[in-house]
């Protein structure tokens, strides 16, 4: 990971998520594999793996550029201006996505060919 903590204005440690899953899977009846999680705004988005991949496209409608997992037990950031790893620091609670949702998620929205559809 590139030490550049200190450097990263466009992490806001004070917003909380936006809710315990993809929002726009959420709100579409769609599901994820895994989450990301918006450090300028909060916004929980579905992974690249995932069929959406609603964070990427949050990334690209907003400009905000880094994220940061959204799972239990991984605490990385990402930047997608120089697509690397890149250090953070504490945001708002919570840090993850409840540990018995699982993944992929929401249970009753994904379907039993799920590992044909992803990325």
């Amino acid at each position: 990971m590139a030490d550049n903590a200190g450097e990263l204005p466009d992490i806001d440690p004070t917003v909380p998520p936006t809710g315990p899953g993809c929002v726009e899977c959420l709100a579409d009846g769609g599901w994820w594999v895994h989450l990301r999680r918006c450090t300028a705004c909060g916004h929980v988005g579905c992974c690249d793996t995932s069929p959406a991949q609603h964070a990427t496209a949050h990334h690209r409608a907003t400009g905000h550029p880094i994220i940061c997992s959204f799972e239990p037990g991984e605490d990385w950031f990402y930047d997608y201006r120089t697509k690397d790893f890149v250090q953070g620091q504490q945001l708002a609670p919570p840090t993850s996505r409840p540990v018995e949702q699982g993944s992929p998620a929401p249970r009753d929205r994904v379907p039993a060919n799920w590992r044909q559809l992803i990325h």
